[in-house]
């Protein structure tokens, strides 16, 4: 027997497709009605769907439940899209979605992703503090089970139902690293997201954390850049590694108040229409450098390529993790909901980096050099502006004399 519920859904679908059906492809002859080659494939595709539920309610081993049927259905919808990035939510994984960008969730404390390169569940990064990152969780790991079970072709949103619990109950979870594989055992907790940390280092140099881009990061960006501008800072290091990105316009709100007028980022649609993001004239005047690394995903890869496409600052570390896709989410009125990619976006200078990433100016893998490197670059930036502010106001003589001198030193500017 079919249910009251989904009867209804399947009437209001063949009532639409009668309705298209009698005004507009319909021919009668006699007593006999022809319709189109299109609606009666139409036809076939819900007839088959009907059918084959038909047979599993009345045919499989087990009692099914109808609303998993349903679900069933609405997620292989949007797996035939085969986009990783796209999902159908039951009302369960909807809220886990927006508690993720919320800033407070129940979990071990990861952002994973698929890797591009070889279609695998992989750790775009732990979040600090976290038990993940206590347990010794990496970025790059590729998680093969889930307490003991294989996660094989599994979506992501799957493998985040899985790992995901109650509070204080244990998962084991097993990675691969190098070759090898390793388990964690880790406890869930509740995890309060700080998105943004900062300090001065040395020579008034600022250093600014940012580990998401959601609902809370602009004004934490903006709360940290005031205390560091306060202490006087003359330089600032922007660390974007193992940051899984987050929300655009949140990003884009962070990449406005640092490069001055010009584009942040554009968007492309299936219909190929542009939309661009632009800022104003505000900017942070004063030596910048980005560090990233093979976690450094989305909305960390749009304003690393705001800040180097419009040459505020230097890319110092690993290549980012190449995400050069938007998505859309949409809550449905019953608590459920979709991501949907809507479109690739560009960079400034017109790149795509989609499966490529960003590759900086200055590679290097070790990390505490990567910081070091930015520092050194700041450092040379800052002396390379003070002389030239002396140079403005020394008479000619004296600064054909300066640039002999500058020369012989061979002196090197590394400002953008």
């Amino acid at each position: 027997m079919i249910s009251k519920k989904r009867a209804l859904i399947y009437s209001i679908i063949l009532v639409i497709v009668t309705i298209i059906c009698t005004s507009m492809f319909q021919i009668t002859l006699g007593n006999k009605v022809i319709i189109s080659k299109n609606l009666y494939e139409l036809y076939s595709k819900y007839d088959k769907l009907l059918g084959l539920e038909n047979v599993i309610e009345s045919e499989y081993y087990q009692k099914v439940s109808e609303e998993d049927l349903i679900d069933g259905a609405l997620k292989g919808l949007f797996e035939g899209l085969n986009d990783p990035y796209s999902q159908y939510y039951t009302s369960d994984e909807f809220q886990t979605l927006k508690e993720q960008t919320s800033g407070s969730f129940v979990g071990i404390g990861v952002y994973i992703g698929v890797n591009s390169e070889n279609d695998k569940i992989t750790i775009i990064s732990p979040i600090e503090g976290s038990p993940a990152q206590k347990s010794g969780i990496k970025s790059g790991d590729v998680v093969v089970k889930v307490n003991g079970k294989s996660i094989e072709s599994k979506t992501v949103d799957e493998v985040i139902k899985q790992i995901k619990g109650k509070e204080n109950t244990t998962v084991n979870l097993t990675v691969e690293r190098d070759g090898k594989e390793i388990d964690f055992d880790i406890t869930r907790k509740t995890i309060v997201t700080k998105s943004v940390s900062s300090e001065v280092k040395e020579d008034n140099i600022g250093y600014l954390r940012i580990t998401s881009f959601d609902e809370n990061t602009y004004k934490e960006f903006k709360e940290n850049l005031s205390n560091l501008k306060e202490k006087g800072i003359k330089g600032l290091v922007i660390d974007l590694r193992d940051n899984p990105g987050g929300l655009l316009d949140v990003c884009v709100d962070i990449a406005d108040d640092l490069i001055g007028e010009g584009t942040i980022v554009y968007t492309k649609d299936n219909s190929g229409k542009k939309e661009y993001y632009k800022s104003d004239k505000n900017e942070l005047d004063m030596p910048m450098a980005v560090l990233i690394n093979g976690g450094s995903a989305s909305a960390s890869e749009i304003l690393t390529a705001a800040l180097v496409d419009n040459n505020k600052a230097i890319a110092i570390g690993e290549t980012s993790f190449g995400k050069g896709l938007v998505q859309s989410v949409k809550g449905l009125k019953d608590g459920t909901g979709y991501k949907l990619t809507t479109a690739q976006y560009f960079t400034p200078n017109d790149n795509y980096i989609n499966g490529k990433g960003i590759t900086p100016k200055i590679q290097e893998k070790d990390k505490n050099k990567q910081l070091k490197l930015a520092i050194e670059y700041i450092q040379e930036e800052i002396k390379c502006r003070e002389k030239n502010d002396i140079t403005i106001k020394l008479p000619v003589r004296f600064k054909i004399r300066m640039w002999w001198m500058f020369k012989k030193e061979k002196f090197k500017s590394y400002y953008l």
